[in-house]
């Protein structure tokens, strides 16, 4: 099928009628754990489209908004005590911290330019002679062999003054934290196209064994996600929990060898903290000890005070589904995409900016 032929509008209404005879007057609940989800649906209108069969939680698919305040005091004060370059991807520079923002920090004098691949932070580190420059590595399994392969062509090159502060995240353990919170109670994960392209259908299967959740792999275009609703509905409805591939173009059970590989490679599995949900057992990529000369924590060494998140954010609920945006008394008066408190107000792929965009009359 052309790429047209997934944004047919009557094929898209067609499959969700289907939705709803399937649904024999029962309701759904299903949690999307990709922020690009997130914001298609909203952007396609599918919440309003499949309302009275199914409702739509978002997750914590949005590798900025999950990167806790700790991570972003510790890469300030690098850059500020060890006059580092500090290079990142943009929704990073006005995420707020404890105290300050990489944005307000660039006014004051700190050095922080914004990338569009880890390739280019590396380019700059070949370019500023031998001033160290920090690329801050925060996403999922999408980004992490981008991170990785960068850190390959670092030593090939033997670019010295290139480093980097790991802050990516796994997503298959963050289901399994999400799967035993008896306060959430999904009945079936949307789960993410450009993750799974990575690591494949297989690593969801123990989600799916352990907890009895049906999940489905789904792309971003509207028959797509509509595809993947329909057929966590048929696994509800037939007492079915299994993983299935909605986006067979671009996903399969096995995922890309080659990228897996790599982070085999460079990094190692360990522990990681997520905003709003907390740490969390090997759902966190850190560099391997082979490659640790090129660990800004390690070639850096600062001391920061305890984290602190605003007391009336309450992105950390958003982020597990509790809560919607609008329920937070910050939404849309004192945060706004012009003036942020917390990060799911910030990044494109942010709950809360979704919902500020497309949501607000809905």
């Amino acid at each position: 099928m052309r790429l047209e032929g997934f944004r047919d509008g009557r094929l898209v209404q067609g499959l969700a009628g289907r939705i709803r005879s399937a649904a024999g007057g029962r309701r759904f609940r299903f949690m999307e754990v990709c922020g690009t989800h997130t914001t298609a649906m909203f952007r396609h209108g599918l919440r309003e489209l499949l309302g009275g069969a199914v409702d739509l939680l978002s997750g914590p698919g949005c590798p900025v908004c999950v990167t806790p305040n700790g991570y972003l005091d510790r890469a300030i004060e690098i850059g500020r005590r060890h006059r580092t370059l500090i290079a990142t991807f943009g929704d990073m520079v006005r995420v707020p911290g404890s105290e300050s923002s990489l944005e307000r920090e660039r006014a004051a004098g700190l050095d922080v330019v914004i990338v569009y691949s880890p390739l280019d932070a590396l380019a700059i580190a070949s370019e500023n002679g031998g001033r160290p420059v920090v690329f801050l590595g925060v996403g999922f399994e999408t980004t992490a062999p981008l991170v990785a392969s960068s850190i390959v062509e670092a030593e090939r090159q033997g670019i010295s003054n290139y480093y980097v502060l790991s802050s990516h995240k796994r997503i298959p353990p963050a289901l399994k934290v999400l799967a035993l919170d008896p306060e959430i109670k999904v009945d079936g994960f949307i789960l993410p196209g450009h993750v799974s392209v990575i690591i494949g259908s297989l690593a969801y299967e123990t989600v799916v064994r352990d907890f009895r959740i049906p999940c489905v792999v789904t792309g971003f275009e509207p028959l797509d996600m509509v595809d993947g609703i329909y057929r966590l509905v048929r696994q509800c409805v037939e007492g079915r929990a299994e993983v299935e591939i909605a986006y067979a173009r671009a996903v399969t059970r096995q995922g890309n060898r080659k990228a897996q590989g790599l982070l085999d490679e460079i990094f190692q599995v360990e522990d990681a903290e997520w905003r709003g949900i907390g740490p969390i057992p090997e759902s966190g990529y850190g560099i391997a000890g082979r490659y640790a000369h090129r660990d800004a924590a390690l070639a850096f060494p600062v001391s920061v005070d305890p984290p602190r998140d605003h007391p009336g954010c309450l992105c950390g609920e958003v982020l597990k589904g509790k809560v919607l945006p609008a329920e937070c008394s910050l939404f849309a008066g004192t945060c706004t995409p012009e003036t942020p408190v917390g990060p799911c107000m910030v990044s494109s792929e942010g709950t809360c900016a979704a919902h500020y965009k497309y949501g607000r009359k809905a």
